[in-house]
This record gives structure tokens, C-alpha cells and sequence, in this order.
């Protein structure tokens, strides 16, 4: 491997735009502030049922998070309508986006419905866009994943949620949560019980909790692109080359 200093090492990527070209280090971390607000969290579950389980799972995610010291924000899919069916405008639609720009982290949880996740939980992340202009709501900021099942414990939906975030270009912790037999779960008054179950949401919340006070300010670094930064530098070549025409 040939050594030397940046440039000697650049001349050996013909491919690469050097102004363009960044070298990362700790450094550029120190740079950056620290928020002094609390944490902000959007939870979004997968289920219109009167007692739905999903949403008593999100709740106690809610009070956990409340508890840390977060803001938290629950989206109620009900009236929703499905994904091009009604235009961005629509009152649904464009609370759900407003909440997605403010969240600085995000939590789904959807029961698990033929293998997979609900098309309510579905539609809510369809009408969330990948980019808003320059904006990209969902970028850079984390998300912890949960289901719920009416039988033994599977992990298809947190799976699908999983491959969901990534797409959304999200930070999608390591944990998460399944609860099986959800019906048993809680009580009478939609409250949690005591269990291995919420033990395992208590650590997601936490480690939730933890990766968003770690990312939040540095998540626009962290994401910060070569390709994107080379993408606009053309863009602007191009229209100062137009203005001289």
C-alpha cells in the first residue's frame, strides 16, 4: 500500500473530485454543538382495533421515554388515507410529515398480520417521503423497532421494518422488541405487565434513548455524502456556467 500525505494519496483515485474529497476524523466531531433540548420521539403503530395491542405497547414506549426525559409525539393512524389516494395536503398527511420533520428519533410498532407487517403500519412510512425539496425528513435519525403477535414470537415484521429503515436512510438501533401472545401481556386497563416481555421494551427505549442523544447533533456529518457534495457542486457549476451565456 503506497503511503504519503493526503494529495500524494488522492493522485492514486483518478476517479475522484479531490475538492470534493474529505478526510473524516475525530476532530470534526469537536466542532459540532450540543442540544440542549430534550429528546424528540415520534411513535407510530400498526393497528385501527379498539384494543389494539400494538398501540398498548406504544404507549408504554411513550411513558418510557417521558420518563428518560424525552418529548414524545403519537401519531394516530385513524383517518389516514392510503398512500396517492388523496393529495400531500390532506390534514393526516401533512401531520404526519410535520411530526417526521420534528422527531429526532422514531419508533414502529406493528403487529404482525400473514407473516408480516400491517398495511396501516405500511401506509403510515409510504406517505413519510424520502426527501422534502432538500430536506430529507427521515435521515440520520434513529428508530428502534417492535411488533406484537397474537402467537409464538416472531421477528417477520421488526425484519421488515428493519430493510423499511434502512431505505429511510434511519439509524436503526440494535435491539428490539417482540412480544408473543400480546392478549396475555396486558391487563384490563391496557397497562404492561411485569415480564421478560417489558423488561426487553425497557431496554430498547433506553438504548433508543442513548443512540439519539449520541447522533442527533452529528447526524447531518455522519450522513454527509461524497456523491451528494460532488452531485451539488455540478449543479452549481452548471448554473453559473448558464448565467454566463
Amino acid at each position: 500500500m503506497r503511503r504519503g500525505n493526503v494529495s500524494q494519496r488522492i493522485n492514486d483515485l483518478p476517479n475522484i473530485d479531490p475538492a470534493q474529497f474529505k478526510v473524516p476524523g475525530l476532530g470534526d466531531f469537536a466542532k459540532i454543538g450540543a442540544s440542549t433540548h430534550r429528546p424528540r420521539f415520534l411513535l407510530l403503530y400498526g393497528s385501527l382495533r379498539e384494543r389494539s395491542y400494538s398501540r398498548l405497547l406504544t404507549m408504554e414506549a411513550a411513558r418510557l421515554l417521558e420518563a428518560m426525559g424525552g418529548e414524545v409525539n403519537i401519531f394516530d393512524p385513524c383517518g389516514l388515507p392510503l398512500p396517492d389516494s388523496e393529495p400531500e395536503t390532506h390534514p393526516k398527511v401533512t401531520e404526519l410529515r410535520e411530526l417526521a420533520n420534528w422527531a429526532e428519533g422514531m419508533v414502529w410498532c406493528s403487529p404482525e398480520r400473514h407473516g408480516a407487517m400491517t398495511g396501516i403500519m405500511k401506509a403510515q412510512i409510504d406517505w413519510i417521503p424520502l426527501s422534502q425539496g432538500a430536506v430529507r425528513p427521515t435521515q440520520g435519525k434513529t428508530l428502534a423497532v417492535m411488533e406484537v403477535s397474537g402467537g409464538s414470537q416472531s421477528f417477520n415484521a421488526v425484519n421488515q421494518m428493519r430493510v423499511l429503515g434502512r431505505w429511510m436512510r434511519m439509524l436503526t438501533i440494535p435491539n428490539q422488541s417482540s412480544v408473543a401472545k400480546a392478549y396475555q401481556e396486558f391487563d384490563d386497563v391496557g397497562r404492561m405487565k411485569a415480564s421478560p416481555y417489558y423488561e426487553r421494551v425497557v431496554d430498547v427505549m433506553e438504548e433508543l434513548f442513548k443512540f439519539t442523544l449520541l447522533t442527533r447533533d452529528v447526524s447531518s456529518y455522519l450522513t454527509d455524502r461524497y456523491s451528494e457534495r460532488r452531485e451539488t457542486a455540478e449543479d452549481l457549476s452548471r448554473r453559473m456556467n448558464q448565467r454566463a451565456i
